[in-house]
């Protein structure tokens, strides 16, 4: 059955040539997108047709955001740290301290798989909501083999469920270390088991490993990721988020699919990253909730290089709003709404790819018909309002949801 969404304003289609559409619609078939015509057109063919009309009124449409980092599986929260932060203390001093990730892994481990996979979906309808359509999503706070399976299982569970954003699957095993157990034994423990387990379920897309002065340095990060190759993974990075630690380096050397944090990396050491394929994922949320600065996107931006931005949601930064992190780049960075939302939608397609291959992140011809209307005739509306959704309904894989 074909849905044909009509009378649409404007069209940010973020296609090759980068088309502002007007008048239009979006003639979808399934769960793809079959044709962008006139909307008279498509109106008068398909008056007699068994299809369903959607009026759109001259809202704007934006294709299906794509978070394309997220931590989202874990149970409890963490408020009290930011305080501690304004104290004084460091990540690492209330990681060493017991707080931080270690807190984080105890409460995931004590819920339930129910538990869990109820948390799973309600932060999934929060992101619907919100206008994303695709995320990736991490493991990485259960921090053992067992533990670690039990996320990706949950996740795995969470993408087959019908009506909620699908996800590109990230083991991240290589998140930190329990007390107790050092970095050098731990990195064995993940090659030798933990690893070979995961292979061995098919859970995972991707492999990622937290690389920064504290936490795996940059051999263990090199051999973890390396074996996850060999294995069929990609590979994402966690690099440069509180120094230069020298991450870059390695995700250029190794030619990763995306390095991200990035926050210290030079910009030498980003262009060779470009140079070697390796897209730059900014996390603009995270600084804003630690109360840091945020690097140079324009400037970034003016010496050729492609980035993605994505929520990085987890307990350190609850932010899992994708809107409001473009509204970071525009109402506080001075990057072109335009600019910001490649980043949130072609750029992240192409580090967070779809298991079936189809494009997304555009609204083109024979593109999955993941795609938002916004509650503004204006597309520059989808980064403007921080405090509410600027998102009046979705398209997802085809199927039309009107109350989010």
């Amino acid at each position: 059955m074909r849905t044909i969404f009509f009378d649409v304003g404007p069209l940010a289609t973020l296609d090759e040539n980068d088309s502002i559409l007007d008048g239009k619609a979006i003639i979808v078939n399934n769960n793809l997108i079959e044709d962008i015509v006139d909307s008279e057109v498509a109106v008068d063919e398909f008056n007699s047709a068994d299809v369903q009309f959607v009026d759109v009124s001259g809202k704007a449409i934006i294709p299906g955001l794509i978070d394309a980092h997220n931590h989202l599986l874990w149970a409890g929260d963490r408020f009290n740290e930011h305080k501690l932060r304004m104290d004084g203390l460091s990540y690492a001093d209330i990681a060493a301290a017991g707080g931080g990730i270690m807190q984080t892994v105890t409460h995931t481990r004590n819920a339930t798989d129910e538990q869990l996979l109820h948390i799973g979906k309600q932060r999934l309808q929060e992101s619907l909501r919100n206008g994303c359509t695709f995320l990736e999503a991490k493991s990485g706070y259960g921090l053992s083999t067992k533990q670690e399976l039990r996320l990706l299982e949950i996740q795995h569970e969470l993408d087959h469920l019908d009506g909620l954003p699908s996800i590109h699957s990230t083991w991240m095993g290589a998140h930190a270390v329990t007390q107790g157990i050092s970095y050098e034994d731990y990195t064995e423990e993940i090659l030798s088991d933990q690893l070979p387990n995961v292979l061995d379920s098919g859970l995972a897309q991707s492999a990622d490993v937290f690389c920064e002065p504290g936490w795996f340095s940059i051999e263990q990060s090199e051999s973890i990721l390396r074996a996850s190759r060999k294995g069929g993974l990609d590979l994402r990075m966690h690099i440069d988020e509180f120094t230069n630690g020298g991450g870059g380096e390695l995700a250029s050397e190794l030619k990763v699919v995306t390095a991200d944090h990035a926050h210290h990396t030079p910009l030498d050491v980003r262009l060779d990253m470009m140079e070697n394929g390796v897209m730059t994922g900014f996390l603009p949320g995270t600084p804003y909730s630690n109360g840091d600065d945020w690097p140079d996107f324009n400037d970034i931006s003016a010496n050729g290089i492609d980035y993605t931005i994505a929520t990085d949601f987890n307990p350190n930064c609850h932010i899992n709003n994708l809107p409001f992190i473009g509204s970071l780049l525009v109402q506080r960075n001075g990057v072109d709404p335009y600019h910001a939302l490649v980043a949130l939608t072609k750029n992240a397609a192409k580090s967070t790819p779809r298991k079936d291959g189809l494009t997304q992140g555009m609204i083109e011809i024979g593109a999955v018909a993941n795609f938002n209307i916004l509650k503004s005739k204006h597309w520059e509306s989808w980064c403007m309002t921080p405090g509410t959704s600027p998102i009046h309904s979705v398209c997802l894989e085809g199927n039309y949801i009107e109350k989010l």
